[in-house]
């Protein structure tokens, strides 16, 4: 194994990480702009370095082998790290001193981080900061990889190598289209909407937001009738706009410019919702520290 690792190259991992993530030799060979054959041909001479399999296939499909499970993993990490390597070394040659990748969810936008990114370029013009938003879900997996350097999310599970910091608390606020007949006025509390339907954000993304949702109703004795499933504000709003249910967000995100919604804040419930910054103990990137400094000030 250990001649093979003098023989694998980046493009054996490059290969290999796009047919894992396709599972179709043609349209991986498409993505790569290299024929079927060839892509075949470098897999193949891939797993014979290795002396594992790392597909199973067959007529109808492709799928990973464990090994093949294990090695991506691997794969996708090392791919990104030379990345970062790359980037960092452009970055040194135009001046800069190195760079950051933050992902967020959208109601930090309209939160936390514009104030602290302005602070932050400002102090230090010469680190990059690459912005993805994200759901909880892609954050971690993205930090998992090394493909994020600090995440900003509605979620408190992470693993213990992990650092968790809480960064903003707010309150909920409830969306409805403009022309429904509850006003801030006759607005009591969410057992009024008993009858009503939702849109909510999905169990599966953040455990934590879900379950503070459910339970503001169910302190009213009952469980929302859920009509549909999104983790975009914009989706959410436009769907509101056209009577396919209510939803309930946080008050950050209760900006939207749509005239067929509008919003009552839930000011006396004791709910609110906490976003949570998350980065990695071991993280290598000397930049980073710099960011999570300025962020206790924050």
């Amino acid at each position: 194994m250990i001649s093979a690792t003098n023989q694998i190259e980046l493009r054996h991992l490059n290969y290999f990480r796009m047919l894992a993530e396709e599972l179709h030799y043609r349209k991986a060979s498409e993505k790569l702009f290299i024929s079927q054959s060839a892509l075949s041909q470098q897999i193949r001479q891939l797993e014979q370095l290795l002396e594992v399999l790392l597909f199973d296939r067959t007529n109808k499909k492709v799928a990973l082998t464990d090994a093949g499970k294990l090695f991506y993993n691997d794969t996708v990490e090392v791919l990104n790290k030379v990345e970062s390597a790359l980037i960092n070394l452009e970055l040194l040659k135009k001046g800069n001193t190195g760079q950051i990748k933050i992902g967020f969810v959208a109601s930090a936008i309209e939160s936390i981080l514009p104030n602290l990114l302005k602070k932050f370029n400002t102090e230090c013009p010469n680190i990059k900061l690459q912005l993805d938003e994200l759901s909880n879900r892609e954050q971690l997996h993205a930090l998992k990889n090394d493909s994020l350097d600090l995440g900003f999310m509605r979620s408190n599970l992470v693993e213990s190598d992990y650092k968790i910091k809480s960064v903003f608390k707010e309150t909920f606020s409830l969306v409805l289209p403009n022309d429904h007949s509850l006003t801030e006025k006759t607005f009591i509390n969410v057992g009024q909407l008993r009858d009503e339907s939702f849109i909510l954000f999905p169990n599966d993304q953040s455990q934590l937001y879900y379950q503070q949702i459910i339970n503001l109703f169910a302190d009213q004795g009952f469980s929302p009738k859920i009509a549909h499933h999104s983790i975009h504000a914009p989706t959410i709003f436009k769907l509101v706009e056209n009577g396919m249910g209510l939803s309930i967000l946080p008050t950050s995100l209760a900006t939207s410019e749509n005239k067929g919604i509008r919003f009552i804040e839930l000011k006396n419930i004791p709910q609110r919702t906490v976003l949570f910054a998350v980065w990695k103990k071991n993280n290598k990137n000397p930049a980073l520290s710099y960011l999570l400094e300025m962020l206790q000030e924050v």
